[in-house]
């Protein structure tokens, strides 16, 4: 028998019926944890009592039969429950080591890696991009599949980096992938006013809700034709907000539109708080599949990172400590004017004197 509206009208469950039976027995009791190889973390209780966590890489699209896999898994090594973390990687929790152990074999025959854990590359997150969003200006699918490909024992190495890494992609500047607070971060980015097809904005868009769509008031009615709409292209910043609400307004264009490369982001409020990422190199062309300029200059930054950060500060730290002269000038990086820092309301973080001087 169907279940009635109010039957069903209830709201999300508590957290705590979603835990695993081990997690529900020792809630708040956990005296420590280590961890015991690349992907897998002991805990251990006050009580005595174990639990491995065991975390691998999954492609950010599954199919159902991926997901009954997965749920196979977890229906044989434990008790039925599993999780998705924030950076889209599987986690079980086991209730002993072997079962952890085995569980990650089992893992790695089907073909997803074990690892993401301590300080290593956590999993690569990224949007649509344009398998379905049409105002991207790159192909974030594409650019975090050559990355990985890159960085691969990096992701299953747990002291690969002085601390963890994390790089994000996001095919436009709107940043659905969170790039804003990543240590590495690659941004689609348009350089072109959009092109004002006046045929087809006067049939299917609406004027009044182009002018509200544009956050920097770029977009009014068109002098002499009130059907359609002009852009002041000194206010356009290229976002694509328009080309969303008509398609008459094409913000697309292939011989301009690229990535940017942004560095120093973190979103943990441990020792300095969390930082937003900063522009370093402001364009690079589009190089599918393999966008080779692209990966070997995120490999620089991380290799001069490796080797001169202080273990335990991530990548933001350490750039704000030895100062951004240096690391550009380590990182092999030609520094642009448009990396100047002009924002109007970053009086808290942007350089205020005139000292910034490149070697």
């Amino acid at each position: 028998m169907p279940l009635s509206f109010d039957e069903l009208d209830f709201g999300p469950p508590h957290y705590r019926d979603m835990l695993p039976p081990v997690c529900r027995r020792n809630y708040g009791k956990w005296k420590y944890h280590e961890h015991v190889r690349g992907g897998i973390i002991r805990h251990v209780s006050e009580s005595g009592e174990e639990a491995y966590s065991v975390r691998a890489g999954i492609p950010k699209y599954l199919s159902a039969d991926t997901v009954i896999e997965l749920c196979e898994l977890a229906e044989r090594y434990c008790e039925g429950y599993l999780k998705f973390t924030s950076r889209h990687n599987i986690e079980f929790i086991a209730g002993d080591r072997e079962s952890a152990e085995r569980l990650a074999g089992e893992l790695e025959r089907l073909g997803f890696p074990v690892g993401g854990t301590g300080r290593c590359l956590k999993a690569i997150i990224h949007c649509v991009a344009m398998s379905h969003c049409h105002m991207a200006a790159a192909d974030s699918l594409s650019i975090a599949k050559a990355l990985y490909e890159e960085f691969y024992e990096d992701f299953r190495n747990p002291e690969a980096f002085p601390e963890r890494v994390k790089i994000a992609v996001s095919g436009c500047l709107n940043m659905c992938g969170a790039t804003h607070a990543s240590d590495i971060a690659v941004i689609g980015v348009h350089r072109r006013p959009p092109v004002v097809e006046d045929a087809v904005v006067e049939k299917v868009c609406s004027v009044p809700e182009l002018v509200k769509s544009c956050p920097t008031y770029a977009i009014k009615p068109k002098r002499g034709n009130p059907r359609s709409v002009e852009i002041d292209e000194e206010k356009c910043v290229y976002c694509g907000i328009c080309y969303s609400l008509c398609e008459g307004i094409r913000i697309h264009d292939p011989e301009n539109d690229g990535v940017s490369l942004w560095v120093g982001g973190k979103a943990s409020n441990t020792r300095a708080g969390p930082l937003f990422a900063r522009l370093v190199v402001p364009y690079m062309k589009p190089e599918q599949p393999r966008w080779s300029t692209l990966v070997g200059t995120v490999r620089r930054i991380l290799e001069v990172y490796r080797e001169n950060a202080r273990r335990g500060e991530r990548m933001g730290e350490w750039i704000e400590r030895i100062g951004w002269e240096r690391f550009f000038r380590l990182a092999e990086i030609e520094f642009s004017e448009k990396c100047i820092d002009d924002w109007i309301f970053s009086v808290e973080t942007f350089r205020r004197g005139t000292n910034f001087k490149m070697p």
